[in-house]
């Protein structure tokens, strides 16, 4: 009885934590894989800026006229508004 407790707790565990924490990486990998020049993005310190540049794992933002910055692929939160 003891192990089918455990048993149940794990699942669980799992279907509770690890699960939707691995949906939301898949998601968060797809969306990064999708940022394009033009994007308007959202980094996940809230700067708002215009992606100017793609690298492989850089991306750089225009943040303001005449004002660029490098960032990592990894810091964005969400893309705003597509190009397209």
């Amino acid at each position: 009885m003891m192990f089918i407790m455990l048993g149940g707790m794990i699942a669980i565990f799992y279907f509770l934590m690890v699960r939707p924490q691995q949906k939301r990486t898949a998601e968060h990998k797809k969306l990064l894989a999708g940022v394009k020049k033009g994007d308007k993005v959202l980094t996940s310190s809230g700067i708002h800026g215009l992606v100017v540049g793609v690298e492989d794992t850089a991306i750089l933002l225009q943040i303001a006229d005449n004002t660029k910055v490098k960032f990592e692929k990894s810091s964005v939160a969400t893309i705003l508004k597509s190009s397209e």
